[in-house]
């Protein structure tokens, strides 16, 4: 398997594939104005398993459609709104996020928790922008320094990992330089990221090891993660996943 084939099979069958929970979905919501008469358009962008999307589903009159490039967890998604009866809300959609095929303001709102790093930042705003309607709203979760200054470990670490990893402050004036108007920001807990994220995945680790036959590609995503895991606990509190919505 490649590493990429190796990462989705460690990842598929976790309820998330990143930090988050429902009570931080449902926090971001709250900071848009929602017509409850209105059946809303949302796509779901970077949807994984759907975690987020499912509870969307759950708590609003919406039409959603749920992006991923990587079928797999579509597959998951789809069986999980069957079990959910929610199936009739959300439709998947196998693509690219840097190759979206929707008309311009198709959509009421755009959502991607943990997911827009894949293309940066500022190139996932400028991108999706068009699809949004004006007065629509945009809901991101990203990786967000918490401090101006960090230790050089883990500023070093994350900054290899993802360049474009920067302060709230920045990632604000970002949307505001795209035309979108802040109405909302905070940070995930930390139980969003151990108790919702970490916690399971190590609890997938020898399984996942014994499946692969402790394969050098294997042990690598394992201590990969562990570093991660590792660092986040030293320094959460320079870094954490920073929830922006913002109204077009």
């Amino acid at each position: 398997m490649t590493e990429i084939e190796l990462l989705i099979d460690f990842h598929v069958d976790a309820k998330r594939q990143g930090p988050g929970s429902e009570q931080d979905t449902l926090k971001a919501l709250s900071f848009i104005d929602i017509n409850p008469e209105k059946n809303l358009r949302i796509a779901d962008i970077g949807c994984g398993s759907g975690a987020q999307t499912l509870t969307l589903a759950k708590n609003l009159n919406v039409k959603l459609t749920a992006v991923d490039l990587f079928p797999d967890f579509l597959v998951k998604l789809e069986e999980r709104a069957k079990t959910l009866k929610l199936e009739d809300e959300i439709s998947t959609l196998e693509k690219s996020m840097e190759d979206l095929p929707f008309s311009e303001e198709e959509y009421d709102i755009l959502w991607s928790e943990g997911a827009i790093y894949n293309i940066g930042f500022e190139s996932g705003i400028k991108k999706w922008k068009k699809f949004i309607k004006t007065g629509g709203y945009i809901a991101i979760s990203e990786l967000t320094w918490k401090t101006k200054n960090r230790p050089k470990e883990i500023e070093e670490h994350w900054n290899n990992e993802y360049p474009e990893i920067d302060t709230a402050s920045e990632k604000i004036r970002i949307l505001e330089e795209y035309g979108f108007s802040p109405v909302g920001f905070f940070f995930l807990s930390d139980n969003s990221w151990l108790k919702n994220y970490y916690d399971p995945m190590e609890k997938r680790f020898d399984d996942f090891l014994r499946k692969h036959g402790n394969s050098d590609a294997a042990k690598a995503i394992v201590e990969g993660e562990k570093q991660e895991i590792a660092l986040y606990k030293k320094y959460k509190d320079y870094l954490g996943y920073g929830f922006y919505i913002a109204k077009k």
